[in-house]
Protein backbone atom coordinates (compact mmCIF):
# COMPACT_ATOMS: atom_id res chain seq x y z
CA UNK A 1 0.00 0.00 0.00
CA UNK A 2 1.35 3.93 -0.94
CA UNK A 3 1.87 5.98 1.82
CA UNK A 4 -0.71 8.92 2.82
CA UNK A 5 1.13 11.65 1.25
CA UNK A 6 1.78 14.01 4.24
CA UNK A 7 -1.28 16.81 4.69
CA UNK A 8 -1.24 20.39 3.77
CA UNK A 9 -1.88 22.77 6.78
CA UNK A 10 -4.10 26.02 6.26
CA UNK A 11 -2.31 28.90 5.65
CA UNK A 12 -1.55 31.71 8.07
CA UNK A 13 -3.26 34.78 8.25
CA UNK A 14 -1.95 36.59 5.09
CA UNK A 15 -0.38 33.88 3.24
CA UNK A 16 -0.90 33.95 -0.10
CA UNK A 17 -0.85 30.02 -0.08
CA UNK A 18 -4.53 29.22 -1.79
CA UNK A 19 -6.47 26.41 0.55
CA UNK A 20 -7.20 23.68 -1.90
CA UNK A 21 -10.31 21.28 -1.97
CA UNK A 22 -11.39 18.21 -3.98
CA UNK A 23 -15.18 17.81 -5.25
CA UNK A 24 -16.81 14.93 -3.80
CA UNK A 25 -18.82 14.62 -7.25
CA UNK A 26 -15.47 13.06 -8.85
CA UNK A 27 -15.68 10.79 -6.12
CA UNK A 28 -18.67 8.96 -6.98
CA UNK A 29 -17.44 5.33 -6.98
CA UNK A 30 -16.33 5.39 -3.28
CA UNK A 31 -17.91 5.31 -0.39
CA UNK A 32 -17.88 8.99 1.28
CA UNK A 33 -15.66 8.37 4.17
CA UNK A 34 -13.41 6.70 1.72
CA UNK A 35 -13.43 9.70 -0.29
CA UNK A 36 -12.87 12.07 2.43
CA UNK A 37 -9.71 9.91 3.93
CA UNK A 38 -8.26 9.60 0.33
CA UNK A 39 -8.46 13.62 -0.29
CA UNK A 40 -7.03 14.65 3.00
CA UNK A 41 -4.15 12.27 2.27
CA UNK A 42 -3.49 13.30 -0.56
CA UNK A 43 -2.92 17.34 1.12
CA UNK A 44 -6.26 18.79 0.48
CA UNK A 45 -7.28 20.92 3.20
CA UNK A 46 -11.22 20.92 1.92
CA UNK A 47 -13.80 18.99 0.33
CA UNK A 48 -16.62 20.31 -2.23
CA UNK A 49 -19.60 18.17 -0.60
CA UNK A 50 -21.93 17.15 -3.26
CA UNK A 51 -25.04 15.88 -1.75
CA UNK A 52 -26.22 12.62 -3.64
CA UNK A 53 -27.06 8.82 -3.24
CA UNK A 54 -23.83 7.79 -1.53
CA UNK A 55 -22.91 11.19 -0.66
CA UNK A 56 -24.89 12.41 2.43
CA UNK A 57 -28.13 11.88 1.02
CA UNK A 58 -30.69 14.39 2.07
CA UNK A 59 -33.65 12.53 2.24
CA UNK A 60 -32.66 9.34 3.37
CA UNK A 61 -33.50 7.80 7.11
CA UNK A 62 -31.17 9.19 9.84
CA UNK A 63 -30.02 12.59 8.90
CA UNK A 64 -28.87 14.61 12.06
CA UNK A 65 -27.50 11.44 12.95
CA UNK A 66 -25.55 10.88 9.26
CA UNK A 67 -24.62 14.71 9.25
CA UNK A 68 -23.06 14.88 12.83
CA UNK A 69 -20.89 11.55 11.80
CA UNK A 70 -20.07 13.38 8.95
CA UNK A 71 -18.65 16.79 10.68
CA UNK A 72 -16.57 14.00 12.89
CA UNK A 73 -15.50 12.27 10.27
CA UNK A 74 -14.25 15.88 8.65
CA UNK A 75 -13.02 17.82 11.94
CA UNK A 76 -10.93 14.20 12.56
CA UNK A 77 -9.63 14.88 8.88
CA UNK A 78 -8.68 18.28 9.07
CA UNK A 79 -11.25 18.98 6.22
CA UNK A 80 -12.89 22.43 5.68
CA UNK A 81 -16.34 22.10 3.72
CA UNK A 82 -18.62 23.72 1.42
CA UNK A 83 -21.54 22.21 0.41
CA UNK A 84 -22.38 21.63 -3.69
CA UNK A 85 -26.03 20.84 -4.66
CA UNK A 86 -25.49 19.18 -8.61
CA UNK A 87 -26.55 15.95 -8.08
CA UNK A 88 -27.58 14.84 -11.36
CA UNK A 89 -30.66 12.41 -10.36
CA UNK A 90 -31.40 12.54 -6.54
CA UNK A 91 -34.51 14.22 -7.30
CA UNK A 92 -36.03 12.95 -10.25
CA UNK A 93 -34.52 9.01 -11.50
CA UNK A 94 -35.23 9.94 -14.85
CA UNK A 95 -34.51 13.69 -15.73
CA UNK A 96 -31.36 15.16 -15.13
CA UNK A 97 -30.86 17.54 -12.47
CA UNK A 98 -34.90 17.71 -12.39
CA UNK A 99 -36.62 19.69 -10.97
CA UNK A 100 -34.99 22.97 -11.41
CA UNK A 101 -36.47 26.07 -9.55
CA UNK A 102 -37.64 26.83 -13.09
CA UNK A 103 -39.83 23.85 -13.65
CA UNK A 104 -43.82 23.82 -12.53
CA UNK A 105 -43.33 22.29 -9.59
CA UNK A 106 -39.87 23.48 -7.92
CA UNK A 107 -41.43 22.16 -4.64
CA UNK A 108 -38.63 19.28 -4.57
CA UNK A 109 -35.89 20.97 -5.42
CA UNK A 110 -36.74 23.78 -2.82
CA UNK A 111 -36.91 21.42 -0.28
CA UNK A 112 -33.57 19.62 -1.14
CA UNK A 113 -32.16 23.55 -1.30
CA UNK A 114 -33.37 24.20 2.00
CA UNK A 115 -32.27 21.34 3.32
CA UNK A 116 -28.70 21.72 1.83
CA UNK A 117 -28.54 24.91 3.89
CA UNK A 118 -29.23 23.10 7.19
CA UNK A 119 -26.82 20.86 6.35
CA UNK A 120 -24.16 23.67 5.62
CA UNK A 121 -25.26 25.13 9.00
CA UNK A 122 -24.78 21.63 10.90
CA UNK A 123 -21.21 21.35 9.69
CA UNK A 124 -20.10 24.61 9.92
CA UNK A 125 -19.62 25.07 5.97
CA UNK A 126 -17.72 27.50 4.74
CA UNK A 127 -20.71 28.43 1.41
CA UNK A 128 -23.57 26.36 0.02
CA UNK A 129 -23.51 26.38 -3.60
CA UNK A 130 -26.54 26.09 -6.44
CA UNK A 131 -27.04 27.12 -9.39
CA UNK A 132 -30.23 27.96 -11.60
CA UNK A 133 -30.88 24.80 -13.86
CA UNK A 134 -31.81 24.90 -18.03
CA UNK A 135 -34.93 26.35 -18.82
CA UNK A 136 -37.66 23.86 -20.20
CA UNK A 137 -38.91 24.16 -23.52
CA UNK A 138 -42.10 24.26 -22.07
CA UNK A 139 -41.71 27.57 -20.06
CA UNK A 140 -41.25 30.84 -21.51
CA UNK A 141 -38.31 33.06 -20.59
CA UNK A 142 -40.11 35.52 -18.26
CA UNK A 143 -41.94 32.73 -16.47
CA UNK A 144 -38.60 30.87 -15.99
CA UNK A 145 -36.76 34.56 -14.83
CA UNK A 146 -39.43 35.34 -12.59
CA UNK A 147 -39.56 31.75 -10.82
CA UNK A 148 -35.95 32.12 -10.88
CA UNK A 149 -36.20 34.70 -8.38
CA UNK A 150 -38.77 33.81 -6.27
CA UNK A 151 -37.11 30.69 -5.60
CA UNK A 152 -33.85 31.80 -4.84
CA UNK A 153 -35.59 34.56 -2.84
CA UNK A 154 -36.95 31.71 -0.75
CA UNK A 155 -33.30 29.94 -0.41
CA UNK A 156 -32.30 33.56 0.62
CA UNK A 157 -34.50 33.42 3.41
CA UNK A 158 -33.31 29.87 4.66
CA UNK A 159 -30.24 30.71 4.73
CA UNK A 160 -30.44 34.20 6.90
CA UNK A 161 -32.68 31.82 8.71
CA UNK A 162 -29.57 29.77 9.46
CA UNK A 163 -26.46 32.16 9.15
CA UNK A 164 -25.38 30.43 5.64
CA UNK A 165 -23.41 31.78 3.16
CA UNK A 166 -24.81 31.16 -0.31
CA UNK A 167 -22.30 30.98 -3.50
CA UNK A 168 -24.64 31.07 -6.59
CA UNK A 169 -22.78 29.34 -9.80
CA UNK A 170 -23.40 30.69 -13.49
CA UNK A 171 -23.23 27.80 -15.35
CA UNK A 172 -23.18 27.48 -19.34
CA UNK A 173 -26.39 26.39 -21.12
CA UNK A 174 -28.26 27.65 -17.62
CA UNK A 175 -31.00 30.68 -17.48
CA UNK A 176 -28.25 32.24 -15.44
CA UNK A 177 -24.63 31.31 -17.40
CA UNK A 178 -22.56 33.89 -16.69
CA UNK A 179 -20.96 36.81 -14.11
CA UNK A 180 -23.56 39.33 -16.36
CA UNK A 181 -26.29 36.86 -15.39
CA UNK A 182 -25.36 36.25 -11.64
CA UNK A 183 -25.51 40.33 -11.62
CA UNK A 184 -28.55 40.78 -12.45
CA UNK A 185 -29.91 37.98 -10.30
CA UNK A 186 -28.35 39.41 -7.51
CA UNK A 187 -30.22 43.06 -8.22
CA UNK A 188 -32.79 41.39 -9.24
CA UNK A 189 -33.25 39.99 -4.94
CA UNK A 190 -32.45 43.06 -3.71
CA UNK A 191 -28.56 42.32 -3.04
CA UNK A 192 -28.72 40.27 -0.33
CA UNK A 193 -25.63 40.11 1.69
CA UNK A 194 -25.70 36.20 1.91
CA UNK A 195 -25.81 35.88 -1.96
CA UNK A 196 -22.78 35.47 -3.45
CA UNK A 197 -20.91 33.72 -5.93
CA UNK A 198 -19.70 30.51 -6.46
CA UNK A 199 -17.20 30.76 -9.53
CA UNK A 200 -15.95 28.10 -11.61
CA UNK A 201 -12.21 28.74 -13.47
CA UNK A 202 -13.20 26.65 -16.21
CA UNK A 203 -16.44 28.51 -16.92
CA UNK A 204 -14.65 31.67 -17.58
CA UNK A 205 -12.50 30.39 -19.72
CA UNK A 206 -15.54 28.42 -21.43
CA UNK A 207 -17.61 31.67 -22.31
CA UNK A 208 -16.57 34.98 -20.93
CA UNK A 209 -15.58 37.59 -22.68
CA UNK A 210 -12.58 38.90 -20.61
CA UNK A 211 -9.77 36.76 -19.79
CA UNK A 212 -9.88 34.35 -16.60
CA UNK A 213 -7.61 37.01 -14.36
CA UNK A 214 -10.27 39.77 -14.92
CA UNK A 215 -13.13 37.61 -14.18
CA UNK A 216 -11.68 36.68 -11.03
CA UNK A 217 -10.55 40.53 -10.41
CA UNK A 218 -14.48 41.87 -11.15
CA UNK A 219 -16.12 40.29 -9.30
CA UNK A 220 -13.03 39.88 -6.39
CA UNK A 221 -16.01 41.42 -3.32
CA UNK A 222 -18.44 38.61 -4.10
CA UNK A 223 -16.26 35.51 -4.15
CA UNK A 224 -17.58 32.89 -1.92
CA UNK A 225 -16.67 29.71 -3.47
CA UNK A 226 -14.46 28.74 -6.13
CA UNK A 227 -14.37 25.93 -8.16
CA UNK A 228 -10.95 25.01 -10.07
CA UNK A 229 -10.40 22.92 -13.42
CA UNK A 230 -9.40 23.24 -16.99
CA UNK A 231 -11.59 23.54 -20.02
CA UNK A 232 -10.99 25.24 -23.95
CA UNK A 233 -13.27 28.25 -25.00
CA UNK A 234 -16.67 27.47 -26.09
CA UNK A 235 -16.53 23.69 -24.75
CA UNK A 236 -18.15 23.25 -21.69
CA UNK A 237 -15.93 20.03 -20.36
CA UNK A 238 -14.17 19.99 -17.24
CA UNK A 239 -10.67 18.80 -18.33
CA UNK A 240 -7.70 17.87 -16.15
CA UNK A 241 -4.96 20.36 -15.88
CA UNK A 242 -2.83 21.25 -18.61
CA UNK A 243 -5.58 19.63 -20.94
CA UNK A 244 -7.55 22.80 -21.84
CA UNK A 245 -6.42 26.26 -22.41
CA UNK A 246 -6.12 28.05 -18.94
CA UNK A 247 -2.59 29.27 -17.99
CA UNK A 248 -3.33 29.03 -14.22
CA UNK A 249 -0.32 30.92 -12.12
CA UNK A 250 -2.32 33.90 -13.64
CA UNK A 251 -5.49 32.98 -12.24
CA UNK A 252 -4.10 31.78 -8.89
CA UNK A 253 -2.31 34.96 -8.73
CA UNK A 254 -5.77 36.91 -9.04
CA UNK A 255 -7.45 34.84 -6.64
CA UNK A 256 -4.54 36.11 -3.90
CA UNK A 257 -4.75 39.77 -4.89
CA UNK A 258 -8.57 39.10 -4.69
CA UNK A 259 -7.84 38.54 -1.03
CA UNK A 260 -9.96 35.64 -1.56
CA UNK A 261 -9.42 32.96 1.40
CA UNK A 262 -12.10 30.27 0.60
CA UNK A 263 -11.59 26.55 -0.77
CA UNK A 264 -10.79 26.14 -4.19
CA UNK A 265 -12.08 23.07 -4.93
CA UNK A 266 -10.78 20.70 -8.29
CA UNK A 267 -14.40 20.06 -9.88
CA UNK A 268 -13.92 17.31 -12.21
CA UNK A 269 -17.26 15.53 -12.15
CA UNK A 270 -16.33 12.57 -14.93
CA UNK A 271 -13.71 10.99 -13.53
CA UNK A 272 -14.68 9.17 -10.67
CA UNK A 273 -13.52 6.16 -12.32
CA UNK A 274 -9.93 7.26 -11.74
CA UNK A 275 -10.59 9.17 -8.65
CA UNK A 276 -7.22 8.91 -6.98
CA UNK A 277 -4.82 8.91 -9.92
CA UNK A 278 -6.86 12.48 -10.75
CA UNK A 279 -6.96 13.82 -7.40
CA UNK A 280 -3.14 12.95 -6.83
CA UNK A 281 -2.41 14.67 -10.67
CA UNK A 282 -4.05 17.77 -9.87
CA UNK A 283 -2.88 18.58 -6.58
CA UNK A 284 0.51 18.45 -7.62
CA UNK A 285 -0.15 20.49 -10.83
CA UNK A 286 -1.62 23.11 -8.38
CA UNK A 287 1.13 22.68 -5.89
CA UNK A 288 3.78 23.51 -8.97
CA UNK A 289 1.52 26.33 -10.33
CA UNK A 290 1.94 28.06 -6.79
CA UNK A 291 5.41 29.49 -6.84
CA UNK A 292 4.75 30.62 -10.60
CA UNK A 293 1.73 32.78 -9.43
CA UNK A 294 3.66 34.52 -6.07
CA UNK A 295 7.38 34.24 -7.20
Amino acid sequence: MTAPRPRSESPAPGSPTPRFGYGTNGFANHRLDDALAVIADLGYVGVALTLDHDHLDPFAPGLTRRVAAVGQRLSALGLAVVIETGARYLLDPWHKHAPTLLHDDPTRRIEFLRRAVRIGADLGAEAVSFWAGVRPDTVPPQTAWDRLVAGCATVVDAADTANVTLGFEPEPGMLVEDIAGWRRLRAALGEPARFGLTLDIGHCRCLEPQPVPQCVAEVAGHLVNVQIDDMRRGVHEHLEFGQGEIDFPPVLAALTEAGYRGLVAVELPRDSHAAPAVAARSIDFLRAAVPQAVG
